[in-house]
């Protein structure tokens, strides 16, 4: 049985939506579905959304989105709710608890409305409603095991864009990036620039696997990217989310990326599953769910009463010394510190200031490859208002 397609056309104009005929494989499935929850998980108001969502995330292999949808589809089988008024009350209520727990909650917003859309939409054909909610789980878990599909045939519809001898700039850590830069290297020869994406550093990630594969690749400093963009031929980055607008969400730095990108008039492609696609519509970086007024704030205590200035904390922190040695140490110059004890780092409050993602305009993205084909910003748009059309 196929889960049914939220937009109803025969054009062949029209993009094919996210939640088509599933023909997942049937052992990935089985084994997300015995994974998702221990054996001695308590049914019905017991049930943990949080720690299902957490446990679910520990294959390396799910993202929030995935993550979300295996999540809600526990959910549904868990809930004693005997109507489907009852069951999607349940599932919105899941998914409002999710929210309130996790930082960052936008790849798991476009998971749950992707779900919740689709239960809503799912046709009642079962002869009772218990059925139903089983039926709903099976498709469900079909549809993530099929979705596991996407980053592979992303990977092989790039690759027409990537010329032998191309050099790339990629941005942190992706899976469908870095799953595209391995089928590449498989057919053509590439070399690969990657920002080191303080302060997670997951640039590192990306160079380490990409290095063990035989990819030659830098590090590049966040801020050398404006430096290294001439040398590159393309920009690829992965996404958090593909927005109404046809914008990216992705890891803070991939706006000024793009910008430098323009500047210089080099391709910025995004790559998005199409779970990823999200009905949102920022205007701007502080439109975002992830926005929230101790970002960038100034610290209360940086002016006493008097107008006197605070002490402020060093920025040379040497890596085996106490905190008074510490202070001590910076009202030396920095010429004067041996380089291998200074460490200039941030602290954790100075990070939890910094924003986690940022929102890349449309007109910056040159295209978005996703399993449903090479789109426009534009195309985007289009697709997301036929997925989710009543």
């Amino acid at each position: 049985m196929a889960i049914p397609t939220p937009l109803q056309s025969t054009s062949p104009s029209t993009i094919k939506p996210a939640l088509n005929a599933l023909q997942g494989d049937p052992s990935r499935a089985s084994t997300l579905l015995a994974s998702t929850i221990p054996e001695d998980q308590p049914a019905g108001n017991d049930f943990d959304i949080y720690e299902t969502y957490r446990r679910t995330l520990m294959d390396e292999d799910i993202s929030a989105p995935l993550a979300a949808i295996l999540s809600l589809s526990e959910l549904v089988l868990q809930s004693d709710a005997d109507t489907m008024f009852e069951l999607v009350k349940a599932l919105n209520d899941g998914a409002e608890e999710l929210r309130k727990r996790i930082p960052n909650p936008i790849g798991l917003n476009a998971g749950c409305e992707l779900f919740i859309a689709f239960v809503t939409l799912f046709p009642h054909e079962s002869n009772s409603f218990s059925a139903l909610k089983t039926e709903l789980v099976s498709q469900g878990k079909k549809y993530v095991a099929e979705a596991l599909t996407y980053r592979s045939k992303i990977a092989e519809l790039a690759l027409g864009f990537i010329k032998d001898d191309s050099v790339i700039l990629t941005h942190s850590y992706s899976r469908v990036v870095m799953q595209t830069l391995l089928h590449a290297h498989k057919r053509k020869r590439i070399s690969v620039y990657v920002t080191e994406a303080r302060p997670r550093g997951l640039g590192i990630k990306t160079y380490e696997a990409l290095t063990a594969a035989g990819i030659p690749c830098t590090v590049v400093l966040d801020s050398a990217v404006a430096y290294v963009m001439d040398k590159v031929d393309f920009v690829l980055v992965g996404s958090e989310a593909v927005v109404e607008s046809g914008g990216l969400i992705n890891a803070v730095g991939s706006n000024q990326m793009a910008i430098i990108a323009r500047a210089e008039n080099k391709p910025f492609y995004a790559l998005a599953e199409s779970y990823k696609f999200h009905r949102l519509f920022p205007l701007s970086q502080y439109d975002l769910p992830t926005h929230n007024p101790g970002t960038l704030a100034f610290p209360q205590s940086a002016q006493r009463p008097g107008g006197e200035l605070a002490a402020r904390p060093s920025l040379f922190v040497s890596k085996n010394s106490t905190p008074s040695s510490s202070i001590e140490r910076s009202t030396l110059p920095t010429s004067l510190l041996p380089a291998a004890t200074v460490e200039r780092t941030m602290t954790a409050d100075q990070i939890s200031k910094n924003p986690d993602v940022d929102y890349t305009r449309p007109d910056l993205i040159s295209l978005v490859f996703s399993d449903v084909g090479t789109l426009t910003p534009e195309g985007v748009s289009s697709y997301l208002v036929g997925m989710f059309a009543g």
